[in-house]
């Protein structure tokens, strides 16, 4: 296991090819749309939808309350992988820890970039008692192919001290 974890800013200086694919398949759609896997009290998963916020120093997000915030304050450990897309077979996945984020500036910034990413559709601004988390990562996976269906894959891993 990594002895530290990383911003998503930090990933971006240190190996922007992965985060510049992160955010392409991240935002493939305008917004931030990704799965979101926690860990249950039970120690088992759980999976939802999810819309990160990505900035350029850091990867955030407004949870709702819910069990998926539970978990996150009670157990910080996540994994985060981007949606489908439809015509290949990349994938950008991240996993490591999150922090509870309490400054009420960077609230406000995040909260008008998650409302002005989302005009379109109209989404009110995030709640006071919606809980602002910054991923921080300990390992990243970028996969590119060249459709459905490639039998040569091309990962590439990065990891915290790598």
């Amino acid at each position: 296991m990594a002895d530290r974890l990383s911003s998503s800013g930090e990933l971006s200086r240190r190996r922007p090819d992965l985060a510049e694919g992160g955010r392409q398949l991240l935002y493939r759609v305008g917004v931030g749309l990704a799965y979101l896997a926690t860990i249950r009290p039970d120690t088992g998963p759980r999976l939802h939808p999810f819309c990160p916020l990505l900035t350029d120093d850091g990867l955030f997000g407004f949870i709702i309350p819910s069990p998926k915030g539970r978990d996150l304050r009670r157990d910080g450990r996540y994994a985060l992988h981007s949606f489908p897309t439809d015509d290949n077979e990349d994938a950008f996945y991240l996993s490591g820890q999150v922090e509870v984020v309490g400054d009420g500036e960077l609230r406000q910034r995040l909260g008008a970039q998650f409302v002005s990413e989302r005009v379109a559709i109209g989404v009110p601004f995030p709640a006071d008692d919606d809980l602002l988390v910054q991923f921080l990562i300990e390992s990243c996976l970028l996969t590119r192919t060249t459709g459905f269906g490639d039998w040569e894959p091309q990962h590439t891993v990065w990891h915290t001290g790598a």
